[in-house]
């Protein structure tokens, strides 16, 4: 396998010798990487690899010790969370962060934050560009919630939903804010097989919606179903790249990622 093959790809997302250290505890090793646009881009490897910390890292949540990350071409290295995801960049989490005293649709609602434009005073005065700004949220709010398949729940309270509901709301609040390459943290962490399968259908849907899908999971059954290609990451170093063929035979990610000698 070629392990620089994807300097020649086109890049919607890159990443430069991203380096991150927490005392004097190395969680990234000099990472470089290239994200292609439209695919479902999986990243593995075993538990302290580094993978969300490579999330926190491109979602602004932490800056890099060193390196730099771009998106779209542009350097968002260091911006806030809320710039990152104004410029198109959103994700979920490991565990599942909604606002549960909340509606659905409410927090899908909070979801179009980035993309609104009424400021203070008009939100308070309710202009009436404010109010039309409103209803347009709530319908797009909507379309969200029947994409994911949540349209019937709108009125619950978050908290209620089962896990595997509240993983797909915090998914559609991830969309909800029009992203172009959107994060997924685990999302099939705690679901029974069933769940896993509608998630990776649903995966799938967002791709084809032309939505970039960066996915850690340690469900390799999900990986090798959905991913085009794989980012193998270990001991914070970037172990191997390839296609789920290719990473599936690849020597060095067996031994390591998969125990087996």
């Amino acid at each position: 396998m070629k392990e620089n093959g994807d300097k020649a790809l086109p890049a919607i997302l890159e990443l430069r010798e991203i380096r991150m250290e927490f005392g004097g505890v190395t969680a990234l090793h000099d990472v470089s990487y290239k994200v292609p646009p439209g695919i479902i881009q999986a990243v593995i490897g075993p538990n302290g690899a580094g993978k969300t910390t490579l999330f926190h890292c491109i979602s602004g949540l932490i800056a890099p010790t060193s390196g730099d990350v771009f998106f779209q071409g542009g350097r968002i290295t260091g911006l806030p969370p809320h710039r990152i995801a104004a410029a198109g960049v959103s994700r979920t989490f490991q565990h599942v962060a909604l606002f549960k005293s909340m509606t659905v649709l409410e927090n899908i609602m909070l979801g179009r934050h980035p993309r609104t434009r009424s400021g203070f005073i008009g939100t308070g005065l309710r202009f009436p560009a404010m109010r039309r700004e409103e209803k347009a949220i709530r319908e797009s709010a909507e379309s969200f919630l029947d994409f994911i398949g949540l349209g019937a729940a709108a009125a619950l309270l978050a908290g209620t939903l089962p896990l595997g509901k509240q993983k797909l709301l915090e998914i559609g609040r991830a969309l909800a804010t029009e992203p172009r390459l959107v994060l997924l943290d685990e999302p099939a962490g705690g679901l029974n097989m069933r769940e896993t399968e509608e998630l990776g259908e649903l995966i799938q849907r967002i791709r084809g919606k032309g939505i970039t899908v960066m996915l850690v999971e340690h469900d390799m059954n999900l990986i090798m179903d959905i991913s085009e290609r794989i980012l193998v990451l270990n001991f914070g170093r970037r172990l191997a790249t390839g296609t789920p063929r290719e990473i599936k035979d690849h020597p060095a990610v067996v031994q390591a990622y998969l125990g087996e000698t």
